[in-house]
């Protein structure tokens, strides 16, 4: 009788198991956040660090997200000359792009997403840069221990105006694209 009981609530707790939401850190050593940011006649990138997020799931679906990224660990992989490669480093962390002084983390707060499909999510969201929040919505991609996507962001809904062809009229081939991309990876603890 005990055995029964025991392999019965076995059953009971295995059949329940997807009932219960589960907690996922993000490794913030192992994830990355590059960036790619595009103009007339050329590019740069670079990477952003996460200073820290959480996912929380439930039957195989994300049930909220909270993600804060380090504004002052912008950096540049594209120029080689230390000089250049300082300056443009410098200019991104100015008030002119995203002022780090004064705004030194963005955030991410997921506020729906779909269930996984065949591996792949659509995720909903409020993404806040130097005190502006945006709504943005991306295809999130679950792998063994980790989720990747790739946002395209419109810095003119954030008040990064520099050669901005949104706010500055005849800047001929000083404009600066408005869409900069991120390709993130999220490594996560379980």
């Amino acid at each position: 009788m005990k055995v029964t009981n025991y392999l019965l609530a076995l059953a009971i707790s295995f059949s329940t198991y997807g009932v219960f939401s589960q907690s996922q850190s993000v490794n913030i050593e192992n994830s990355t956040i590059n960036w790619l940011g595009k103009k007339i006649g050329g590019q740069h990138e670079g990477f952003i660090q996460i200073k820290s997020g959480k996912l929380e799931l439930k039957n195989d679906q994300i049930i909220s997200g909270n993600f804060t990224i380090d504004m002052t660990s912008i950096t540049n992989t594209d120029l080689k000359d230390e000089g250049y490669n300082k300056k443009l480093v410098g200019h991104l962390k100015s008030d002119d792009f995203f002022g780090v002084e004064k705004y030194p983390t963005a955030t991410f707060k997921i506020t729906k997403a779909t269930k996984f499909s065949n591996g792949k999510a659509s995720v909903t969201g409020n993404l806040t840069i130097k005190d502006k929040t945006e709504s943005i919505t991306f295809d999130f991609v679950k792998n063994i221990n980790h989720y990747t996507a790739k946002l395209e962001i419109d810095r003119s809904k954030f008040n990064v105006r520099y050669g901005s062809t949104s706010f500055f009229d005849s800047l001929g081939d000083k404009a600066i694209n408005d869409i900069f991309t991120l390709d993130v990876k999220l490594v996560v603890n379980e």
